[in-house]
């Protein structure tokens, strides 16, 4: 039976157990947790969730967090999601794993982007279309980023972590390591996440890092209201 529910279409939840599960999800519960709680099975739970998650990550992707933004100081770096390395297997992110670009704005938010590779182009292609020029920017050496002053961008520091070096004054990509650092902390929990979803899981970290100082609850609850679940 149907349900009058403005944030979901043809709902069979009531909008008060509807907010009860986001209030849920905002305070990071898994959905183990919210199916005890809320009543519902844990089938049920995750598919409300997985929809949320859909929102979540169009509304990241709607969002142009550094549009406008010039002379201001990035960081850049990759990452690689997935199970432990294969023994054997060498290189920069050697066996099954899914690499993550990331550019994150010093005391500001951050983007992310699943990427085929690493390669100049790949990697470069992105801080153009999301840095402005006249911008700094912090890299590690890795040589993905060789080149970037030859595009226009005249301020770039790098730091040599194949010589231990993390720091050097103002060089450092501290920012983006902490993002990545916090977002494999968040999904370890779920203790495996299927390839097809990564994504959704992704976008989930880049927002509750983005509005760690917003009240998560209202926000997705706005971001449904404006466009509506829909369960089949």
């Amino acid at each position: 039976m149907q349900v009058k529910n403005k944030y979901v279409y043809r709902s069979k939840i009531s909008e008060a157990k509807f907010r009860q599960i986001v209030r849920l999800f905002a305070l990071d519960l898994d959905a183990t947790q919210i199916s005890q709680i809320v009543g519902l099975s844990r089938v049920t739970i995750n598919r409300y969730l997985m929809a949320i998650r859909e929102r979540i990550a169009k509304f990241c992707e709607s969002e142009s967090p550094f549009q406008g933004d010039i002379e201001v100081e990035y960081e850049v770096d990759e990452s690689y999601f997935g199970p432990k390395r294969v023994k054997g297997k060498r290189g920069r992110g050697a066996g099954n794993k899914t690499i993550v670009f990331g550019l994150i704005k010093r005391n500001g938010k951050v983007y992310t982007e699943i990427v085929p590779d690493c390669s100049k182009s790949t990697l470069q292609s992105i801080i153009r279309g999301k840095v402005d020029t006249n911008s700094v920017i912090y890299s590690d050496k890795w040589h993905g980023y060789d080149g970037l002053v030859d595009l226009g961008y005249g301020k770039h520091y790098r730091v040599d972590h194949g010589k231990d070096e993390f720091v050097n004054g103002k060089s450092h990509i501290n920012g983006i390591e902490g993002f990545w650092g916090f977002s494999k902390i968040r999904m370890s929990k779920h203790r495996g996440i299927n390839k097809k979803y990564f994504y959704l899981y992704l976008k989930e970290c880049e927002f509750r890092y983005n509005f760690r100082d917003e009240n998560l609850y209202l926000l997705i609850l706005k971001i449904v209201r404006i466009n509506p679940l829909f369960l089949s």
